[in-house]
């Protein structure tokens, strides 16, 4: 188990969300022998994820729920008088980048990764989040009304990302 060294907790799992008003996710970036093929979301926010040793499927379905019921988006409705809103009652879009440096502890001038999750484990987590997101968004009627989407990127590959954001307002959680 890794531990939160702030505040000496177990981690399973670190995401941070920061939210945008356009993103752009190549998702075959180290493919370079083909043409460039691109994810891309409208408003909502973009999820940088990323599981440790000891996550497990209740972790990564957890964690999907905070990420679609936090509030920390602005509300578009002239009568919220700026109340916070979550990005499923935004509604808003969702895109996922799989992010295994923010398992990272540094350790003199590097950085190492010995407290993440492995390749195979973190893939069937990585995907159980995805699609938890993709049925909270199908249960709630504005999100359907509205076309609102999680798209994700590949887990384990480099990636090239672009965010337009509204902020900057970004989130660490730890679960």
């Amino acid at each position: 188990m890794s531990k939160d060294e702030s505040h000496g907790q177990s981690l399973f799992a670190r995401i941070i969300i920061q939210q945008c008003i356009s993103a752009k996710l190549q998702i075959n970036a180290n493919a370079p022998n083909e043409n460039p093929a691109f994810i891309s979301i409208g408003r909502g926010i973009v999820v940088y994820i990323c599981f440790l040793k000891d996550a497990i499927e209740e972790t990564a379905i957890k964690m999907a729920k905070s990420v679609c019921n936090i509030k920390l988006s602005k509300s578009l409705s002239e009568e919220s008088n700026s109340s916070l809103v979550s990005v499923v009652e935004l509604p808003g879009d969702i895109l996922v980048v799989p992010q295994a440096t923010l398992g990272g502890k540094q350790k003199g001038n590097r950085m190492q990764y010995h407290g993440n999750i492995n390749k195979k484990d973190g893939e069937k987590l990585y995907r159980i989040f995805v699609e938890t997101l993709r049925n909270i968004q199908d249960k709630n009627e504005s999100c359907r009304n509205n076309n609102v989407r999680t798209e994700s990127g590949t887990y384990g590959n480099l990636q090239v990302l672009s965010v337009e954001t509204n902020g900057p307002y970004t989130h660490v959680l730890n679960f």
